[in-house]
């Protein structure tokens, strides 16, 4: 894995962008590829977490809610094998919860989508040299008290439970589920069922409203426009 040294060009900076917003995703590359180097553009976690993998990137700006797998805990199994790369986090939902899920990957950014620009740049520079930030527009009491709410939820809820919510609360059949997860489905419903239990869940409806709520899917999901794969110059 590439070391990223402060004092490189920021030319020679690797970004991966990792959104399903297509169009965004569109309008963020143009903006960045005129101070950094575009290595790829994902559309899922999964996908991203390949990318990042391969493409050794210095820095993936990341969407929090994608499909198949979560920003954040792409960017945590990304983090167990590649220790150098840097996550700068997008979102449109103002919640103090994700910012103090994505801080708790250490020096990371934690940027709201309608702020991008050149507090984007702000926040690629800060984790660069190995600095957290958080969008001004969040008061720092909010997420700091979040850091123990969010500590206990990570505690009740193991990966692959954290998996099997997501995409229940993507609207994906148990079948589609336990392909993608290489599970039976007799244990995809188990795990469905015992988190609904665990926590008085009693409806479909109530089981997406829960993966809302922990930031696992997005508030205004989009389709996604190239959904296993990266692509872009390298």
């Amino acid at each position: 894995m590439q070391v990223v040294s402060p004092d490189r060009p920021p030319s020679a900076l690797r970004v991966l962008i990792a959104d399903d917003h297509a169009m965004f995703a569109e309008a963020l590359r143009a903006y960045l590829e005129k101070a950094y180097t575009i290595v790829g553009m994902v559309s899922d976690g999964r996908a991203m977490v390949e990318a990042g993998l391969s493409l050794k990137p210095d820095v993936i700006v990341v969407d929090v809610g994608m499909p198949f797998l979560n920003g954040l805990d792409a960017a945590r199994r990304i983090r167990e094998q590649a220790r150098n790369v840097k996550f700068v986090f997008l979102t449109m939902q103002d919640d103090p919860n994700l910012a103090a899920a994505a801080l708790e990957l250490g020096a990371v950014a934690f940027v709201l989508k309608h702020s991008a620009g050149l507090e984007l740049q702000m926040a690629i520079e800060h984790v660069l040299h190995g600095k957290p930030f958080v969008t001004p527009k969040m008061r720092s009491e909010d997420w700091v008290e979040a850091k123990a709410r969010r500590r206990q939820y990570s505690k009740e809820l193991s990966p692959r439970q954290r998996e099997v919510v997501q995409l229940l609360g993507e609207g994906r059949s148990l079948k589609e589920i336990a392909d993608l997860l290489n599970l039976s489905e007799k244990t995809v419903e188990f795990h469905k069922r015992h988190i609904m239990e665990s926590f008085s869940i009693k409806s479909n409806a109530d089981l997406v409203l829960f993966a809302l709520k922990h930031g696992l899917i997005s508030l205004n999901p989009q389709p996604v426009y190239n959904s296993r794969g990266a692509h872009g110059k390298s």
